[in-house]
């Protein structure tokens, strides 16, 4: 079951960009999507560790400030950028973007002189860098957005400072507790940005269905089905399956919005995904922490 859940979690988080695309067809605004996708979230989690006593830990108010400032500034800031660039931009192409941030997290902990660079994740960044710049340049006929295209690369930028830093917390705190830290800084943030410039909720029942949908099933389905996968796979299985989750928002995005990747993107994105998971076959201490905290506190968006 471990592999399974892993994929059914990437499925969860790959088809949030579609409903975000429905939910704005709905009238729902970015900013009523943040608010009510953290603030439900955060929500039913705390509910889960109301119900799951097992689930619970003491937490130093040091590394539950982190955590909440970790949500309330590096989550939203990154969930902000993404959900831009949704109003703008094909959420087939989006994702693709967004995800080479496994990528950029390798290349930062280099950097860092927290990892090494081997000659295997040296020829798995080239391709990958090589599969990006597919992505972006073969557009062909279909529209392209170069802000929404910058707002998406500002989103895994982003998500890679995120992840460096939780590196230090994930430690810290078990993955329940620690997310719904995560999800109230968020909620704290866009509920005080909804305090200063309002926000509106008076859209219908479509626009409600699809932020249920975008908080429920991508948010905290998603989350508890890769906790409950990665505990049986082990991350660095977890980590390669979770690629499928571009696959499946490419795939969702064909069938009902009609929106089609051209061959040359497609082979981008090929290269791309294989490279992520050539990345993970060698896992480090360094760089596998954070990736299993990217979906503790995640969308992939």
């Amino acid at each position: 079951m471990g592999p399974v859940l892993c994929l059914l979690s990437a499925a969860c988080f790959g088809a949030m960009a579609i409903f975000g695309k429905f939910a704005y067809e709905a009238g729902v605004s970015a900013s009523a999507l943040l608010l009510v996708r953290f603030g439900l979230a955060a929500a039913l989690l705390a509910l889960l560790l109301l119900v799951r006593p097992g689930l619970r830990a003491p937490v130093r108010s040091r590394v539950a400030g982190t955590a909440l400032a970790m949500g309330g500034i590096g989550y939203a800031t990154q969930a902000a950028l993404y959900f831009a660039a949704l109003q703008i931009m094909d959420a087939s192409l989006l994702s693709l973007i967004l995800y080479t941030y496994p990528v950029l997290v390798t290349v930062a902990a280099v950097l860092l002189g927290r990892d090494r660079l081997t000659p295997g994740r040296a020829v798995a960044l080239l391709v990958a860098s090589g599969g990006t710049l597919l992505v972006l340049l073969g557009t062909g006929r279909v529209p392209f957005a170069p802000l929404g295209a910058l707002l998406a690369f500002g989103s895994a930028v982003t998500y890679t400072v995120y992840i460096l830093v939780a590196d230090r917390v994930v430690q810290q705190v078990p993955p329940v507790p620690l997310s719904v830290l995560v999800m109230a800084g968020a909620f704290v943030t866009f509920a005080g940005h909804a305090a200063v410039r309002g926000v509106a909720l008076d859209f219908g029942v479509a626009g409600w269905f699809w932020l249920l949908c975008i908080a429920v099933v991508s948010t905290v389905l998603a989350l508890l089905m890769f906790f409950a996968g990665l505990r049986r796979t082990g991350p660095s299985t977890a980590a390669i399956l979770s690629t499928f989750e571009p696959v499946v928002t490419t795939v969702l995005a064909a069938l009902t919005l009609h929106e089609f990747l051209t061959k040359l993107q497609l082979t981008g994105a090929l290269l791309v995904l294989t490279s992520v998971a050539a990345l993970q076959l060698s896992p480090s201490a360094a760089s596998q922490p954070g990736k299993q905290h990217s979906r503790s506190a995640a969308q992939t968006g």
